[in-house]
Order: C-alpha cells, then sequence, then structure tokens
C-alpha cells in the first residue's frame, strides 16, 4: 500500500483516501465541526487544515486527497493559531449560553473552544457582529431551534439532501447575516419536512434539540442503550438515552452504525414516539376480566388463563398479527394457527 508521513510517522493508505481518513486510521486525530462520516464532504469550516511540506497554503484534510510520500503536520503554532481564529470568528454570532445549553457536554464547539484555550468572547464590542439576536422556535412539537447558536456547519442541510432526501432547509442570506432555513421560511409544517429528525441527531451544538429529551438530564448522566426501535417489524437501530433514575429521556440514532439497517435513518415515529414508555397508565401487571371488571392477577395465572380459552376455542379461533412484529413472528404466529389451532383464519393489518 501506499505510504505517507504523518507528524513524523508513517501511514499506509488506500487509493482516494482523504488526509482526514488516513490520520484517523492511523489512530491521529484532527478536529473537525462541519465533517461528519456518514456525510458527504463539505470543507466548509475550516477547523481540519494541515500543513504539507511543498503547500504554500494550509490544506483542508477532509477534502484533501493523500499522496504517496507527503509529509504532513497537523499540529503546529501556525495551524493552532489559525484554528483559534477561525473558532473565534464562529462565536462572533454565538451566544457564550453553555450552562444554560441543552447541549452543555457533548457540544463540538465547546470542545473546541476548551482546546484551543479560547476564554472570552475575542471581538467585544463589533458593530458587525451577530444581527439582532433571533428567538427561539419553539413552534414544532417536535424539536426546538434555536438559530443563535447554529454554527452554519451545513451537516442538518446535507443529511436532509442525502438521507432524508427532501431538501426541506437551505442556507440563506450571506455573510453574517446567513442562516439555515425552511426556503422563504413559511414554516416548517408547510416544506417538505418529514421530522424524521436526521438533522437534530447530526447537529454538533445546541442550535436544534429534540422537545421531549429537554430537561431529561445533564450529558454526564446519560447511558446511551443500543437497541432495535419497537415500533414496526423493518428492525432500524436506535440509541435510546437513559437518565440516573432511569427514565427514558431522548431516543436517537448513530450514523456512524453501517452494519445496521437504518445506518442512522430513522422515521418520526421512531425518533419522537417513544414518550408513552414513561407514561404512568401503562400497565406493570397483567389484567384478568371477571363479570365485566379487570382485576390484578400474576403472570402465571394469567398465562394459565390464555392457554384455557385457546383450548377451549381449537379449531375454530382466529388470529390477527401485526406489522409491529417482525416477519418471523407472523410466520410463527401463522404456524401455530395452522398447526397447533388447527385454523386457517389468520389475517394480519397490513398498516400500522
Amino acid at each position: 500500500m501506499p505510504e505517507a508521513v504523518i507528524n513524523g510517522k508513517r501511514v499506509s493508505f488506500e487509493p482516494e483516501m482523504t488526509i482526514l481518513e488516513a490520520a484517523a486510521r492511523a489512530g491521529i486525530t484532527i478536529p473537525t465541526l462541519c465533517y461528519h462520516p456518514a456525510l458527504e464532504t463539505f470543507g466548509g469550516c475550516r477547523i481540519c487544515l494541515v500543513e504539507a511540506k511543498g503547500f504554500s497554503k494550509l490544506l483542508p484534510a477532509c477534502t484533501t486527497p493523500i499522496s504517496e510520500g507527503m509529509e504532513i503536520t497537523t499540529e503546529s503554532p501556525l495551524i493552532r493559531d489559525t484554528r483559534r481564529a477561525i473558532v473565534e470568528l464562529m462565536l462572533l454570532r454565538h451566544p457564550f449560553e453553555c450552562l444554560y445549553c441543552h447541549a452543555n457536554g457533548r457540544c463540538e464547539l465547546q470542545r473546541l473552544v476548551y482546546n484551543l484555550g479560547i476564554k472570552r468572547d475575542s471581538f467585544p464590542g463589533r458593530a458587525d457582529r451577530s444581527p439582532t439576536p433571533h428567538p427561539v422556535d419553539e413552534s414544532n412539537q417536535f424539536f426546538i431551534r434555536d438559530t443563535d447558536k447554529c454554527v452554519l456547519c451545513g451537516r442538518c442541510v446535507r443529511v436532509c439532501e442525502s438521507h432524508a432526501q427532501y431538501s426541506a432547509i437551505d442556507f440563506l442570506n450571506r455573510g453574517i447575516k446567513t442562516v439555515i432555513q425552511r426556503p422563504a421560511d413559511f414554516g416548517i409544517e408547510s416544506s417538505d419536512c418529514k421530522f424524521c429528525g436526521q438533522c437534530v441527531a447530526v447537529c454538533p451544538v445546541g442550535a436544534l434539540a429534540e422537545r421531549p429529551a429537554l430537561g431529561g438530564g445533564l450529558a454526564a448522566d446519560i447511558k446511551r442503550v443500543k437497541t432495535v426501535c419497537p415500533y414496526c417489524g423493518v428492525g432500524c437501530s436506535v440509541v435510546v438515552e437513559v437518565n440516573r433514575q432511569g427514565r427514558v429521556t431522548n431516543v436517537t440514532t448513530d450514523h456512524t452504525d453501517t452494519d445496521s439497517l437504518n445506518q442512522g435513518r430513522s422515521c418520526v415515529k421512531g425518533r419522537f414516539g417513544w414518550e408513552f414508555v414513561n407514561s404512568p397508565d401503562r400497565l406493570t401487571t397483567p389484567l384478568i376480566k371477571e363479570n365485566g371488571e379487570f382485576r390484578a392477577a400474576s403472570w402465571d395465572e394469567a398465562l394459565d388463563t390464555v392457554a384455557a380459552g385457546l383450548r377451549r376455542n381449537m379449531g375454530r379461533a382466529g388470529f390477527f398479527t401485526s406489522a409491529r412484529c417482525t416477519n418471523e413472528e407472523n410466520y410463527l404466529m401463522q404456524r401455530f394457527a395452522r398447526e397447533v389451532m388447527s385454523t386457517n383464519n389468520v389475517d394480519h393489518c397490513a398498516h400500522l
């Protein structure tokens, strides 16, 4: 395989790899912001700039192909000063409100600011800084949008276009007035948005937040558990966030999980239709109806009651399966109906 040198270390790489990909493969971290492994490279934030011998300018590692014999430096005083200046310019329009932000502890901009040693606003009193603050948009029932925290990385625009394939949002205006909005900002309900929440999942800062997750817990207190979405039989992988009290606080996805069926994609039901989990109205014990009234029962008694009812209706019962079940579960149900219960009365709802 061809080789290059990164930070004095010989690194092998595959053809068409970028500097960022080759460095990551060698265990060398290059900071990024607009880059996301599940999206096409954008090269907009310029946080990943590196030095390469023989090149007069710094190169964006996410879009520059690595070639045989390149000598690359990912950390130097020039690189650090350049990254610092870029982040300081981003902070012209970004509020210093980390204590009150839901993304505190997981914000990628916050991590950059900390690592670069930026402790305060570098351009106080500038007249051309952020325009009039935008009010936080809480009109949508699924997510909240805080435009002033947006760093214009474009992840949400690209994931909507390439994964959801709806292009419901885009860049509007120019310069310091640039924002990401729906076309003409007629309102999200009048756009092509399907509320899949993928834009929220890839946002690196606190510009987008799932409404049901607010107040659920700090990032340091959240445990992330990978599981399968229970809504239908497709079998999408989701990540359930659980706080220290054992309550589900959010459901999201992992766009870097290339082995999953959905690879980070989800529908509005799978991502936002989980609040029933914490509902106080959920049953916590089996119920048996007697004389028109339900009473609590043990699992053994409930299962015995079900078995007795099946025996009484051998050969004449009807079975109704669900699209929420997997194909395998539906297959087993029809096997049970035909071979155990001796009936061909099997139907399927064919919808949700």
